[in-house]
């Protein structure tokens, strides 16, 4: 059975990777910071055995560490790293209105929390058959694309993430694992807002077909949900 572990999967995007995971039958590790609040996600454990809920905030490493020791046996095709926060969509943030800590914190799980997943569950990939881990980006961290003001924690730290990824593909080709950096596009989602039509389930589908049809020529390329290469 192919297995997949999935962050941020309590809500939007990452919600809609374990359950369409969850239907074509593979084997989820789904973990989150609050799984006893995360309803939906608990409803879909208990009407399907194949999916694990675990207690992982990605900024603390106790945490990761701990779901990686407990799953130390378990082989892991696909690693998805989608837990990520955007603080600026709930309040004006421009010069002079600036909160550092606010920043440091979106670095803190944007940036760094990707890299802690990647580093903890190295060897559980390694030791699969697909042997992939998947980054969820944004088109916002595209440098050549910003031509407003605005958002630059959200900015600043997932071109951040695009950076370190890009480095670290070239180390985990070592392994004979492949690095996907993937853009789901502006979903109707609470991250997401309003102004949208794409569905969390035609974003991750798209995404899917992208981590099938995956091949090392794909290591450390940029893509969007439905194909198209992103700039950096």
């Amino acid at each position: 059975m192919s297995s997949v572990l999935v962050t941020g999967s309590n809500r939007g995007i990452g919600l809609e990777w374990v359950r369409q995971y969850a239907e074509d039958g593979w084997r989820v590790f789904a973990t989150c910071r609050h799984p006893e609040e995360a309803r939906e996600l608990r409803k879909i454990a208990e009407r399907t055995r194949s999916v694990s809920v675990h207690r992982m905030d990605v900024t603390r490493p106790d945490e990761i560490n701990a779901v990686a020791v407990e799953l130390l046996e378990e082989p892991n095709d696909v690693l998805v790293s989608n837990a990520g926060v955007y603080l600026e969509k709930y309040w004006d943030v421009g010069l002079r209105r600036l909160n550092y800590e606010d920043w440091v914190y979106s670095f803190q799980v944007n940036s760094l929390g990707p890299v802690r997943v990647t580093e903890a569950f190295m060897e559980h990939t390694a030791k699969s058959e697909k042997r992939l881990a998947v980054i969820t980006t944004t088109h916002m961290a595209s440098i050549t694309d910003i031509s407003s003001p605005g958002a630059y924690y959200y900015r600043s730290t997932k071109a951040a993430l695009n950076a370190v990824m890009e480095g670290i593909t070239h180390e985990l080709k070592e392994k004979g694992i492949g690095l996907l950096l993937l853009h789901p596009g502006h979903g109707k989602t609470r991250m997401g807002g309003g102004g949208t039509e794409l569905h969390p389930s035609e974003s991750v589908k798209g995404m899917r077909s992208l981590v099938e049809r995956f091949t090392q020529s794909d290591c450390g390329r940029f893509f969007r949900y439905d194909g198209k290469e992103m700039p950096w």
